[in-house]
């Protein structure tokens, strides 16, 4: 007994030596990752507290933590599902949306990224990513009146050339269903650009010996691209949705109001779940409505991001979050 507490003794020592020693070699770096660690939490985990606003009868006297209760303690997510059909609608709206962005964005940016990597004039393929990186900087209200300029049923560019093709002119911000397609062409234009670049990074990175194998055994192109490139780049795009998947329930409000000015004839098809709580809620000074929303949208958007996880492990377990 005695000689196995010494054993005991002298591995704890041992484990408490080689603690010392490992924060003395490795101090530099965590107080290199202090002010990371610090603004994490001041700006990520201690705001969370503010989730009290969601089960609080909010008043700007009161604030946060002063505010009554709210009674019932439920009634901030009332205002959001005491239409069932309005709050499905937005609901469904925003996930086809967020799977559409996605689905035919990725499509477009891993197009670009294989076809830069297929280039070899260097000079070019620079020019080439500043350009299709530039409309990720310009701002919806622009890209709004550019589609205006384009799309307004009077002076538009499109209706004008339909006008000279002896068309009727179409009046695209009198039709919902419309701005499916162009929602979409717009999200893609505006991001396709800044993803294909990351993309790209992970083609650069391939072995170039896997193509030159391939060439030597006859292989074409396409079969390159099929048989090399996409099996290679599937991890990133896996990553990339899982990611994605966490916001699938947080519309691009921006975009919206941008794009259509909150047009109420369009609601039908552009009534996210943000838009409907900015319009009901944000404008009316219920900030309680607004986190309670946020806060469904969280937890949901949690639930789709194990469950996503957990269904891509089963294709390619190198290629989940956890």
């Amino acid at each position: 007994m005695k000689k196995e507490k010494r054993i005991v003794r002298r591995k704890s020592g041992q484990k408490g030596k080689n603690r010392l020693a490992s924060l003395r070699q490795d101090g530099p770096l965590y107080i290199l990752a202090l002010p990371g660690v610090i603004s994490l939490l001041l700006f990520s985990y201690f705001p969370m507290t503010g989730i009290l606003l969601v089960f609080k009868d909010y008043n700007f006297r009161g604030g946060i933590y002063g505010s009554p209760w709210a009674d019932p303690i439920l009634k901030n997510f009332q205002f959001f599902f005491h239409n069932i059909s309005t709050a499905m609608r937005a609901t469904g709206l925003t996930v086809m949306y967020n799977l559409l962005f996605f689905a035919i964005g990725t499509i477009v940016a891993v197009t670009l990224a294989i076809m830069l990597n297929e280039i070899e004039n260097k000079p070019f393929i620079k020019v080439s990513q500043s350009i299709m990186f530039l409309p990720y900087f310009i701002s919806w209200m622009v890209v709004g009146a550019i589609l205006f300029a384009l799309l307004n049923s009077e002076s538009g560019l499109i209706n004008q050339a339909l006008i000279s093709f002896g068309k009727e002119p179409y009046d695209f911000y009198a039709h919902p269903k419309a701005w499916i397609l162009i929602l979409v062409i717009v999200n893609v234009w505006q991001s396709s650009g800044y993803s294909s670049i990351i993309y790209y990074g992970v083609l650069t990175g391939i072995d170039s010996s896997l193509y030159e194998a391939a060439k030597v055994d006859g292989a074409t192109k396409w079969q390159c691209i099929r048989k090399i490139t996409l099996p290679l780049i599937k991890p990133t795009i896996i990553i990339l949705f899982l990611l994605s998947v966490g916001n699938i329930l947080k519309g691009n409000l921006n975009m919206i109001v941008g794009v259509t000015n909150l047009n109420p004839v369009l609601f039908p098809t552009t009534d996210l779940i943000d838009v409907f709580v900015y319009r009901s809620g944000v404008r009316n000074g219920e900030m309680a409505f607004a986190s309670a929303i946020a806060l469904y949208q969280s937890i949901f958007g949690f639930i789709f991001v194990v469950a996503a996880n957990k269904i891509s492990g089963k294709f390619d377990k190198d290629s989940t979050l956890f």
